[in-house]
């Protein structure tokens, strides 16, 4: 408690703290795609700290996890929209959908329980195709989620009679829509972090680490490992549910489009990339891989503008061809994450 209390470790969390407050409006200073930008950075941070409870925490991988996303942002959608006539306030939808998610979460795991390293893996990406497809599908002979039309007019986020769609003054400034976004993000995010900090320290935490490390040894000192796979993959789902609704309520749209194979590839390229089952590296995994592919879209088209005045490749085309090469040079030369766990790095890395 003491060194949480010292004057360096206050002015360090005043100092985030402003950071955070100041973020948006100087975001908002290349206009308000930025601000956008860094909100769907904190979205994916909620999602891959999930998919770290699956993948980094107990060892199993998980390629279909976006199917958890899809489930929280239908779940805002069917009862926050005209489509079935319902608008019933965040305080309800969000629970309910960190809830039904993690529903799916046990769905996924109970089958899986035996399965390991490619065959889970498999198995993962089609459950979260499988999901894709019936929100595709459902349309008829009942139409729920009105099909690839996808449900639009959904409600955005209101509490306490604030609205979160719209501008609003405060203290001589105005607020936009993305700005108040923001703020319940970055207090979502930090509800998260504080949830898989004690997660990780707690026994279950340890158990699930028992489990990544030799499965068979966990079982022998008396973890019971079926329900504790089950509740990595519950817990995990509830992220996915939450980060859904919000993702819905912002954009005011869903569709299935949005829940594709390469969403769950890229959540995961973010644990992995970031350092599996650490949570700090986590989180720079994900901020980095949803910001740094944004930056490219804008600055490829000027840099080849300047250097041959014209372009010469499609943009998106070099963004995601710089994307890839950025990803294969850090896997080669950090193969354990940009920040890894203590105890994961290699004696060669620790001793220097």
């Amino acid at each position: 408690m003491k060194n949480w209390l010292s004057p360096r470790s206050t002015a360090g969390i005043a100092l985030i703290a402003v950071a955070l407050i100041a973020l948006p409006f100087v975001a908002g200073m290349g206009g308000q795609a930025w601000i956008r930008i860094v909100n769907f950075a904190i979205l994916y941070i909620f999602l891959a700290l999930g998919l770290n409870i699956v993948v980094g925490f107990a060892g199993l991988l998980d390629l279909g996890y976006i199917a958890f996303y899809a489930v929280g942002a239908y779940t805002w959608a069917l009862l926050a929209s005209p489509h079935f006539g319902l608008h019933w306030p965040v305080w309800a939808i969000l629970p309910i959908g960190a809830l039904v998610a993690c529903l799916f979460g046990v769905l996924l795991g109970s089958p899986t329980l035996k399965l390991r390293g490619d065959y889970l893996a498999i198995v993962t990406l089609g459950f979260g195709e499988i999901v894709r497809i019936f929100m595709n599908n459902l349309n008829a002979p009942i139409n729920i989620t009105n099909g690839p039309q996808g449900i639009t007019l959904i409600d955005p986020v209101s509490i306490a009679g604030l609205k979160f769609a719209g501008s609003t003054p405060f203290l001589g400034l105005t607020l936009t829509g993305a700005h108040k976004y923001y703020f319940l993000l970055v207090a979502l995010a930090i509800l998260v972090v504080v949830i898989n900090l004690r997660l990780q320290h707690s026994r279950i935490g340890r158990a699930w680490q028992a489990i990544r490390e030799d499965e068979v040894a966990a079982k022998a000192v008396g973890i019971n490992t079926r329900n504790i796979k089950l509740l990595a993959f519950a817990m995990g789902a509830s992220f996915g549910g939450i980060a859904g609704g919000v993702f819905a309520a912002m954009q005011g749209f869903v569709s299935p489009e949005s829940f594709s194979l390469i969403e769950s590839i890229m959540v995961l390229a973010m644990v992995v990339l970031g350092g599996m089952g650490h949570i700090p590296g986590v989180i720079l995994g994900a901020i980095l891989l949803s910001v740094l592919p944004e930056v490219l879209r804008y600055s490829v088209t000027p840099v080849q503008m300047a250097l041959f005045g014209k372009t010469l490749v499609d943009p998106e085309s070099l963004r995601m061809l710089i994307f890839g090469l950025a990803l294969v040079l850090v896997m080669r030369f950090k193969p354990n994450g940009l920040w890894p766990a203590p105890e994961s790095r290699r004696p060669a890395e620790a001793t220097r």
